[in-house]
């Protein structure tokens, strides 16, 4: 079940896998990016965390925090040293996936095989060309999982939820610089959602 704009964004207290503990009720006097992403050898997912990484001091210094959640095991993405290099930006496992729970994420039975294998194979160019990983999933994680992510703003309102339609459908990184710049670029939506 999504969940809708102008709610509470979920509580969590998890560990990410560099040791810390991270609980989203810390981040209340701060605005918010949260994401969720596939299994950590999803090219899609990993080129996303790449270019969200280059911009993160950008937005850190417009007052504008991030979290990432990747369903694999915490010792495969500690195998890993382009995850191991998302730090000092939170990277939670979830491989029970009680967070993406939590956020109203589900996974899609509906993934067109012909443009997944057309995307798969630009996108799979591109993570080579940056020298991000590309693996099949191991277990506990799935092929079907679709990406998220959500603007929280001061107090733990979420402002703005992404439930992606594919695996490259993400909000816009000029947005996301909006919202660290003024969150109030969403009240309209506020009030066409209550």
């Amino acid at each position: 079940m999504s969940l809708q704009p102008t709610a509470l964004a979920p509580i969590f207290n998890k560990k990410d896998i560099f040791g810390r503990q991270i609980n989203i009720e810390d981040y209340k006097d701060k605005k918010l990016f949260i994401g969720f992403f596939r299994h950590a050898g999803c090219p899609f997912c990993n080129l996303r965390v790449h270019a969200l990484t280059k911009v993160h001091q950008k937005l850190k210094a417009k007052g504008l925090e991030m979290i990432f959640f990747f369903e694999s095991k915490e010792s495969v993405l500690l195998r890993s040293t382009f995850h191991q290099e998302v730090s000092p930006i939170p990277l939670i496992s979830d491989p029970e996936k009680e967070i993406y729970a939590k956020y109203g994420l589900e996974e899609s039975k509906s993934i067109s095989r012909n443009s997944h294998i057309t995307s798969f194979i630009q996108t799979a160019i591109k993570a080579k060309f940056k020298g991000v990983p590309m693996n099949m999933p191991e277990a506990q994680e799935s092929l079907n999982t679709i990406p998220a992510e959500f603007l929280v703003d001061k107090g733990l309102r979420l402002k703005k939820l992404h439930y992606a339609k594919s695996l490259t459908d993400r909000l816009d990184l000029d947005l996301i610089e909006k919202f660290a710049d003024d969150s109030s670029i969403f009240d309209h939506e506020d009030k066409e959602s209550a």
